[in-house]
Parts: C-alpha cells; structure tokens; sequence
C-alpha cells in the first residue's frame, strides 16, 4: 500500500508489475500516514487537510465492477491536519495525532457511531500539534510525540495524561514500543 504527496493511494502485490488498484486517485490532499489494523482486513489514511478514511482492503470486488473503492467511513479529526492515527484494540476505535485549533490534538474516536458523536475523548497536550503515535495495548497506554520534542504517555483506561517528557530539541518522527513494552524508544527529525 502506498501513500503519496499528490493525495494518491494504491495497492501492489507481489508478482505484478501494477497496481492492483487505486483507493484513492491524485489530486487529493497529502498522505501522511497509513496503517493496517491488527487483522490485516482494513486500513485507514490521515491526510494533510485532518480528514481519515476508513477502507476494507477486499479489493478483489473491484476489478469485477469496474468501480474503484470507497471509504466506508470519512471525517474530518482535525480542522488544521492530521499526521497519524492508531488503531486501538479492536478496530472500531481509533487514535489520531494532528494540529487543531482547539489545541485537542490527540483525540480518541469510536468509528461505531456517527461522526457527530465519534469524539470520545479529546486530549490537551502538544500544543503545537502532535505528530506521531504508538500504542502499547497490554498496559492500555497511547504515546505521543509532539512538534516540539516532547512526547506524552496517556492512560487509556482512566483518560488522562500520565508524564510528559522533553525527548528531543526537534520535532518527534517516531516511535516503538518493544513487544514486552517495558521500553520504547522516540526518534526525532534531527
């Protein structure tokens, strides 16, 4: 699955010499991040307008059709951008990392009831936009990094921001967490 500057995304597998399809076609606002879920059975995108689209990856249906695939579900999570998301648990409900102007910049949301009401909890941290995630399910915790360095540990199960930390004098690229997570490690643009 591939992401690209021009809004594009689109599906390769191995042994092939194209693309096996295009969710989404040029000419849309930039991709920042992708993931799969736990099962391999969906995917979603965040984009550099705040919008995530949800998809199934049951791509097969669509060359039969002739129609390409559509999100099952689009909203908007943040109304400046969004740079990651994080599917949690099962995979109704969703962590997302971008820039708003309500400084809510790490939002938890359940895709199981209608955007309107999705906003289960809002988090006020990284007050110039998070950028990264990572979740660690065995302790339930939601790691964050932000623009400015910092990176910021949530507890999930009470909803509250357990430490915030001065990782780095840049802004936060990444984050992994160990499979035993007892460590995790950040990385930054510099």
């Amino acid at each position: 699955l591939t992401g690209a500057q021009d809004g594009s995304v689109r599906m390769f597998e191995w042994g092939h010499a194209q693309q096996i399809t295009c969710f989404r076609s040029g000419g849309n606002s930039r991709v920042t991040r992708m993931r799969f879920n736990y099962q391999g059975n969906k995917f979603g995108i965040v984009d550099a307008d705040g919008y995530i689209s949800l998809y199934q990856t049951n791509w097969k249906c669509c060359p039969l059709t002739g129609s390409s695939p559509k999100p099952y579900l689009t909203w908007q999570c943040h109304n400046k951008t969004a740079n990651d998301f994080v599917f949690i648990s099962s995979s109704s409900l969703i962590a997302t990392a971008g820039l708003s102007s309500d400084n809510r910049n790490i939002c938890l949301w359940d895709t199981l009831v209608s955007p309107t009401n999705s906003l289960v909890h809002a988090f006020i941290c990284h007050d110039s936009g998070a950028t990264v995630l990572a979740y660690a399910p065995k302790h339930q915790l939601l790691i964050s990094g932000g623009r400015k360095g910092f990176t910021c540990i949530i507890d999930l199960r009470q909803k509250q921001q357990q430490q915030l930390l001065q990782s780095h004098d840049s802004p936060v690229k990444a984050i992994a967490v160990d499979p035993t997570e007892e460590y995790f490690v950040t990385g930054s643009a510099e």
